[in-house]
């Protein structure tokens, strides 16, 4: 299933079929990957097998719920981004990216001096007030690490959509 290139994961027919079958969605049911494999007509390991496979070459990155924000009830989202330390941005982003209320967090490069956030984190609430509740409790567990830090509050709402194949 490989091209021979490291990290390269060479799609045949059973791993796109697979891929069409959930671009939109797992199904809703209790076991949604053996609903899959039902309508794929394959066993339930080989659907299973592959998109592990498919994930650990990194074809396809994550298998994740995305909830519909504006649905449930959220109406505000703020990316929170963080001056931390250098020496602890890994290990506290993990820290940061374990709370309940953090949907994912991540480092990336500084471009001071306009832009010093090394440690981002995506935080959702009713309101912002309820995000920047979050985002002090965020502050206090990076504690002196933590240079400073802004909130970006979405302004619309995006269309958040999984790998598609055309054809």
């Amino acid at each position: 299933m490989t091209d021979g290139s490291p990290g390269m994961h060479a799609l045949d027919a059973v791993d796109r079929a697979i891929i069409r079958a959930t671009q939109n969605g797992l199904p809703l049911t209790v076991e949604p990957y053996a609903t899959l494999a039902e309508q794929l007509q394959l066993p339930l390991e080989e659907v299973m097998t592959r998109l592990q496979g498919m994930q650990d070459s990194g074809a396809i990155r994550r298998i994740a719920a995305v909830p519909q924000h504006y649905a449930l009830g959220i109406r505000a989202n703020g990316m929170s981004v963080w001056d931390v330390d250098d020496a602890m941005v890994d290990a506290l982003g993990e820290q940061v990216g374990a709370l309940p209320f953090v949907s994912h967090s991540y480092r990336r490069p500084r471009h001071p001096p306009q832009w010093p956030y090394n440690l981002f984190a995506m935080v959702h609430g009713r309101d912002r007030r309820q995000v920047e509740a979050k985002v002090a409790e965020i502050a206090r567990l990076l504690g002196s690490a933590c240079r400073g830090h802004d909130i970006l509050y979405s302004s619309r709402l995006l269309k958040k959509t999984g790998l598609r194949l055309s054809g």
